[in-house]
This record gives C-alpha cells, structure tokens and sequence, in this order.
C-alpha cells in the first residue's frame, strides 16, 4: 500500500511537471514558427523582383503612345493600351485581361472612381481608374509601388509636411514608394494607368474596407473579388507569380 501511495504521489508530480512545461513548449513552438514566417518572407521580399514582368518605364511609354496615337479619346487609349500589351506579351509569360466592357466602381481611402483589371498576379496588377466626376482621398500605406500614369485630366498630391502641391498633367508619371502615404485628388475627367509591383495581396483590404464599412455594395465587392481572384490564379496556372 505504501509503494502504491508513493507511486500515486510520483504519477501526481510528473503530472504537474508536465502541466508547467506545456505552456513553455507551446510559446517556444509559437515562437520558432513566428520568427521562421518573419524570416521566409524576409528572404521572400529580396527575391520578389525575378517575378516581375511589366517595367515602369516602357508602360510610361506605352501611355504617352495611347496619348499621342488618341488625343483626348480615354476609350480609344484603352484599347491601345491592351491591344499593345497583348502583342508584346505572350500569354505563356503572363496572363492579361482583355475585355475592356469590365468596369466596376472602387472606393477606397474615402475616393471613388471606377476601374478595369488588365493584369492581377501576387507580385503585379495594372488597371486603368479613373472617374469623370474628379475625386479625392487617402493613397493607401501599401506594401508595393504604385506608378500612376495619367491618360486624360490631372492628378494633385501633397505628402505631409509639404506646402506646395504636386501636380501631375497627362502625359506625367506620379511614382508613390512602398510605406508613403498622400492626399491626392483627380480633377474631373481624370484616368490613369496604375501599375503596381510588390506583395498585391497584401493590399487588396484597403480596396475593399470602404465597400464592407460604408458603402456596403456587396454586388461591387464581389466583382472586384472575383475578378481579382480569377486574373491571379489564371497567371498562377502559368507559372507568373
């Protein structure tokens, strides 16, 4: 009886060894997998760029093209815009979306306007935004550049601390770093071309916290998410991260 006691008494011991030590081994195991993802997408974000198709300065180009070639006719620059990247780009390397009718609202960072995906991938997007009403609001804390062509109208932007407006005719290119902000406005009749390189995931709430907190046009957020989610697995059946 008494070895049994003490045999209880030990199982007891162990027991509240084991309760003590199964909190230190779920943070440590909490811990290893937190720092091994920081590390992952550290070592993630110096090769991003071996991903990349498109190139700031030829679709700058290729926008000042569509606006020589269509003077004041946005449509007409869309078009070219399109039909030219699908002739430069074979649809092995890299998966567009041509038709041009795919128009839906975005409202994001209290603007609203309207745009047509033309490329989403996880590393790239390019759409064509713009509005004929002129808008204005918050450009967003992204974890990508953006390039802003502007096609038709002007854009306006201030960074804090400035005191002068940036102004950005047809024809210019407003480059927005990763990790800065703006105020920006687009006067009436204003579209651009907006190319984005980056981690593109990673920025799709800001589109879509103005539809799911104030607009609430589900019919909106849900063509926008399924256009989104349809370009990017298209290029990822390709291979085009």
């Amino acid at each position: 009886m008494a070895s049994s006691g003490a045999s209880k008494t030990k199982r007891n011991i162990e027991k509240k060894i084991e309760a003590k030590r199964d909190p230190i081994t779920k943070w440590i195991t909490r811990i290893a997998v937190l720092v091994l993802f920081i590390v992952t997408c550290r070592w993630l974000d110096t090769i991003k760029d071996r991903w990349y198709v498109f190139e700031p300065t030829k679709l700058h180009q290729l926008a000042q093209a569509a606006i020589a070639a269509n003077p004041g006719n946005g449509p007409a620059m869309v078009e070219h815009i399109v039909a030219n990247l699908t002739a430069e780009y074979p649809s092995s390397v890299i998966a567009i979306n041509p038709n041009t009718s795919e128009w839906v609202f975005n409202n994001a960072g209290g603007a609203m306007g309207a745009m047509y995906i033309i490329h989403a991938s996880i590393t790239e997007y390019l759409i064509i935004f713009g509005t004929p009403l002129g808008t204005e609001g918050h450009s967003g804390l992204h974890t990508a550049d953006d390039y802003f062509n502007i096609l038709v109208g002007e854009q306006w932007a201030f960074a804090p601390g400035s005191f002068e407006t940036e102004v950005y005719p047809a024809g210019s290119v407003h480059h927005l770093p990763r990790g800065m902000t703006k105020q920006y406005k687009m006067h009436k009749g204003c579209f651009a071309l907006e190319y984005a390189r980056g981690w593109i995931p990673l920025m799709l709430p800001f589109g879509f916290a103005d539809g799911l907190t104030s607009t609430l046009d589900f019919p909106t957020l849900y063509n926008t998410a399924w256009r989104t989610g349809r370009e990017i697995i298209r290029n990822l059946l390709i291979g085009k991260i």
